[in-house]
């Protein structure tokens, strides 16, 4: 993963219109926040978004494509993985508007997930 200098600051322009959104640095690359929930985030200069099936075929059908990570330990060792997110389409970069209604799609996906998920903490005894 990498990110090139300049293109957080990128990131937040292209979603200007959703308001407050972070671009937080992680393994080479970035997460992208809005509300304190992961909805994106950022490799090699392109910005993908958290997906369901619907938002997946959506997003396909604009042109996205998925984001791959290829491990390099373990049983799926040099196999390219889907990760969940797909790219921004390209007409977005360029239509904050646009832009703004792919990425409160995929906070609705991640806000979705996120409450999908049990409360981290003790646990109680019995």
């Amino acid at each position: 993963m990498a990110l090139s200098d300049g293109f957080a600051d990128f990131v937040a322009e292209v979603f200007e219109e959703l308001g407050p959104v972070s671009v937080r640095r992680m393994f080479g690359g970035a997460g992208i926040y809005a509300d304190d929930v992961m909805f994106g985030l950022a490799d090699d200069d392109v910005i993908y978004l958290k997906t369901d099936d619907a938002l997946k075929a959506e997003l396909g059908g604009a042109g996205a494509q998925p984001f791959l990570f290829t491990p390099k330990k373990g049983p799926h060792a040099g196999q390219p993985q889907e990760m969940g997110y797909w790219s921004l389409p390209d007409a977005a970069l360029d239509d904050r508007d646009e832009a703004a209604v792919w990425a409160r799609k995929a906070l609705a996906v991640a806000r979705a997930a996120k409450a999908k998920k049990p409360k981290s903490g003790k646990r109680k005894k019995t």
